[in-house]
């Protein structure tokens, strides 16, 4: 079992290389970040949380600038994004900053990859909802390709481009872990394709009970004749240790615990309430 943690790191919090050196110094394994490159004003999709969103989700920092500071405070701490907006970014691009922070870092970046839920945000990338998924499964299959051929090209529906150079390569190999988020309908068909990893939510009363899940995705690992991936558990409410070790029975590999990011006093301060657990499983 590994202990990571979460926050949106924002203008107003902890700087995220303070964090991570706190992290680092207290047995934590990841420090895992998402990204909303902006909320607009104007939003009918409903916050999937309940109530109003958040403020701070209209302050986050860009993922990579934010865990590009980590590193340069840390030595061993892996540096996760949960999760990388892929249908808000372009792939050689993001295939390049992926690369740049794997390099920069030793070869530490986890990367958490989602299509995302506010329709608005994606809508002013250019984004159809309706096709995201698509579009996500081609730009991460380019990337790879990017990460793995010397000249690489890809050839799609959403993605095109012909024979290209880019450097660095990542320094893990065949490339960063790729761990795909969420819980829904067509999750298990991304993961199984071309992830390294699932990472769930795990809320009360889900669609399904996650043991069950966790059976399902073997099952279908198995079936597509590749060994189990495994699964990093994001907790939506505070855990405890009996909850790291019921996780850690179901065959859990990684559990994420959420840190509040309004103030820095009270991040560090939930930062010591995980640290036994941490230094249990360090």
């Amino acid at each position: 079992m590994k202990i990571g943690a979460a926050i949106f790191p924002t203008d107003r919090g902890i700087h995220p290389a303070e964090l991570a050196r706190e992290l680092e110094a207290r047995g934590f394994e990841s420090i895992w970040l998402p990204e909303h490159t902006h909320i607009p004003v104007s939003r009918r999709t409903p916050y999937p949380g309940g109530g109003e969103l958040p403020d701070y989700y209209a302050r986050a920092l860009d993922p990579f600038v934010a865990l590009g500071a980590a590193a340069t405070a840390t030595t061993r701490l892996l540096l996760g994004t949960g999760v990388c907006l892929v249908v808000e970014r372009d792939p050689i691009v993001l295939a390049k900053e992926v690369a740049s922070l794997d390099w920069l870092s030793g070869g530490r970046v986890l990367f958490g990859v989602g299509g995302g839920w506010n329709r608005e945000e994606m809508r002013n990338h250019g984004t159809d909802p309706a096709t995201r998924w698509e579009l996500m499964r081609e730009r991460v299959l380019a990337m790879k390709e990017i990460w793995t051929r010397d000249e690489a090209e890809f050839h799609g529906r959403f993605v095109d481009f012909g024979p290209i150079w880019s450097w660095p390569k990542p320094v893990q190999r065949p490339h960063p872990p790729v761990v795909v988020g969420g819980d829904g309908a067509t999750t298990f068909d991304r993961v199984v394709e071309y992830g390294d990893g699932w990472m769930p939510i795990i809320r009360p009363g889900g669609a399904a009970p996650f043991p069950d899940r966790i059976a399902e995705l073997r099952r279908r690992c198995e079936d597509a004749g590749r060994p189990p991936v495994p699964v990093t558990a994001w907790a939506s409410t505070r855990m405890e240790d009996a909850d790291v070790e019921e996780h850690e029975r179901l065959g859990v590999d990684r559990v994420i615990v959420v840190l509040p990011p309004d103030d820095r006093d009270r991040t560090l301060r939930a930062v010591e309430r995980y640290t036994p657990m941490a230094a249990r499983y360090a």
